[in-house]
């Protein structure tokens, strides 16, 4: 007989084990959901910034391709203007957008690219390079900065040297 009461002391699981397990598995699961919302929440920002990176490096390289003359920067583009009428790096110099990253040749609104904005390009005049020196007006460092969808800026920077 008390083999038997022992048997079925033994069988199932009490009330207060199933409220634990019910507590713990719930805990859990709670702080795996939490972590995939916000991994998925975040997932496009890598996207958002390398485009933003795209961006900079590309107009960093169109500016660094133009003439190097002059040893004042003064910079002739303004705010959302055509840049096929810039002749040299100096040109550059204070270019910015609004509404959108615009086309080379027609100045209109890249599609896709209407809420990224250059907020700026620095070019200026450096008097070495390397640690070698260098003559006035042969070398400029250029900034150009780009402002993200989200507000966040990105900055590549470049040097221009000779011609």
């Amino acid at each position: 007989m008390s083999t038997r009461t022992s048997f079925m002391r033994e069988r199932g699981i009490s009330l207060v084990e199933l409220i634990m397990f019910i507590v713990i598995v719930s805990a859990a699961l709670t702080g795996i959901l939490l972590v995939m919302n916000q991994v998925t929440g975040h997932s496009a920002d890598p996207l958002i910034r390398k485009q933003a990176l795209a961006i900079a490096e590309s107009m960093l390289e169109e500016i660094r391709l133009q003439d190097l003359s002059g040893t004042s920067c003064t910079g002739v583009l303004g705010a959302n203007a055509l840049r096929a009428n810039a002749s040299s790096v100096c040109d550059y110099n204070g270019y910015s957008t609004t509404g959108g990253i615009r086309d080379f040749s027609t100045n209109a609104v890249v599609p896709g690219l209407g809420s990224y904005n250059i907020n700026g390009v620095a070019v200026t005049q450096i008097s070495s390079l390397g640690g070698t020196s260098i003559t006035a007006g042969s070398g400029v460092m250029i900034t150009v900065t780009v402002a993200d969808p989200t507000g966040a800026t990105v900055s590549a920077t470049g040097y221009r040297a000779g011609n």
